[in-house]
C-alpha cells in the first residue's frame, strides 16, 4: 500500500463460494475499495494462481488488495486474528469487544466487525444485531468496518454507531 493511502471504506471479502462471481464481484467495486483475498481452501499452487490474477484486477482498478491466511507476494497489507501493524496495512476480524480490544492494541489500521446481521458465510451464527453492535464498537479507537449480512442500505443505518464502512461477499457478487 503506497504511504498516506486513504483506508477503503468499501470491501469486497472474497470467498471460494463465490465461484465465477469473484469476476463480477471485483468489476463492481469502485476505484479505490479493499478486498481481503481469502480463499483459504485451495491449495497453496491454486491460491497463489487466483491471487495472482485477482492483484492484476486490483493494480488496474486502483483497489486495495489484502491478504488473509497464508501471505502471499504483491499484497497492500494483511488480514487475520493475529496480525499486527507495521508494514503495509493491518487488519484484523473482531467479533465480540475483546477481540477489539486486542486489536486496537497491536496497532491495526481497521477491524472488521462481525457479523453484525444473519450471512450465508457463516450459517446458523448468532448475528450481533444492531445493539450489540453498536455496544461491541463504542468509542472504537481504530476504524470499524461492519461485514455480516451488509449492503449499502444496512450500512446507512449502523452509521450512527461511527462505522468506517463496510464489507460484503453477496452484496458485490449479485
Amino acid at each position: 500500500m503506497r504511504p498516506r493511502q486513504p483506508l477503503p471504506r468499501l470491501w469486497l471479502m472474497t470467498d471460494v463460494r463465490m465461484g465465477e462471481a469473484l469476476w463480477t464481484a471485483l468489476d463492481r467495486l469502485p476505484r479505490g475499495a479493499g478486498v481481503v483475498f481469502r480463499h483459504y481452501q485451495l491449495s497453496a499452487k491454486e491460491r497463489a494462481a487466483l491471487f495472482a490474477q485477482v492483484r492484476q484486477i486490483a493494480r488496474r482498478r486502483r483497489l486495495v488488495l489484502l491478504v488473509a491466511g497464508a501471505p502471499l507476494p504483491g499484497a497492500d497489507g494483511r488480514h487475520g486474528p493475529r496480525t499486527r501493524g507495521g508494514r503495509g496495512l493491518a487488519t484484523r476480524p473482531a467479533h465480540h469487544r475483546r477481540e477489539l480490544i486486542a486489536a486496537q492494541r497491536a496497532g491495526v489500521d481497521a477491524v472488521f466487525a462481525s457479523p453484525v446481521f444473519a450471512t450465508r458465510s457463516h450459517p446458523g451464527a448468532a448475528a450481533l444485531g444492531r445493539v450489540r453492535f453498536g455496544l461491541m464498537v463504542r468509542d472504537s479507537a481504530v476504524p470499524v468496518i461492519a461485514l455480516g449480512g451488509m449492503n449499502a442500505r444496512r450500512a446507512e443505518g449502523l452509521a450512527r454507531f461511527g462505522i468506517h464502512g463496510w464489507a460484503a461477499i453477496d452484496a458485490w457478487a449479485r
